[in-house]
């Protein structure tokens, strides 16, 4: 599966909206970010976080296509590792 990240602007999806596109309840969303199956989230201000809807769409593609826990893992860590390259992060 190929990601492309394109040089316009990213939208930022707070934690209803991924919920909402991913049809999980918050313990869910974050059960699946602490597995791995989701990227973690970005801080966005000092009590708000979200995430690239480009992430979360990638994932939403990925298990429409049937990919298995393992494959969706290693997208989310292919994600997280571009997310790293983008903004400089360690």
């Amino acid at each position: 599966m190929q990601t492309n990240i394109q040089q316009k602007s990213i939208t930022i999806l707070r934690l209803i909206d991924v919920m909402i596109r991913t049809g999980l309840p918050k313990s869910s969303v974050y059960e699946k970010v602490k597995n791995q199956e989701i990227t973690p989230p970005i801080a966005i201000g000092l009590r708000r976080v979200g995430w690239p809807s480009f992430e979360i769409d990638a994932i939403n593609r990925a298990l429409i296509a049937g990919l298995d826990s393992t494959e969706i893992k290693k997208l989310v860590a292919k994600l997280t590792e571009q997310r790293k390259k983008i903004t400089g992060a360690c």
